[in-house]
């Protein structure tokens, strides 16, 4: 399963920076990994990853992609509490909703 996470375009876009400590302050323990297609935030013990949409270090678009057996407990919640802290919302077929 995939979550897909945005900044409202009203709002200024995440650097990376303010994404892993919205994500440190949670207890989680994520690790950026920057490659040549696309930049991943691991997190340490579990299995979902964040893709992360970045352009010079700032973030407007994430997808969280679950780890099995962790769709409805952690670290899912923390991620979402997480980029919901930093003004982001979800998207899914009705559009976008509010994180917290």
């Amino acid at each position: 399963m995939e979550t897909q996470l945005v900044v409202p375009h009203s709002a200024a876009p995440s650097t990376i920076t303010q994404i892993m400590d919205a994500l440190r302050k949670e207890h989680l323990e994520p690790r950026h990994e920057a490659k040549s297609w696309g930049d991943w935030i691991h997190i340490y013990g579990f299995r979902s990853v964040i893709s992360i949409e970045a352009t010079g270090g700032v973030s407007h678009a994430a997808t969280i992609e679950h780890g099995e057996d962790e769709d409805d407990g952690e670290p899912i919640v923390s991620i979402l509490r997480a980029f919901g802290r930093l003004g982001w919302y979800g998207v899914d077929d009705d559009g976008e909703y509010p994180l917290r």
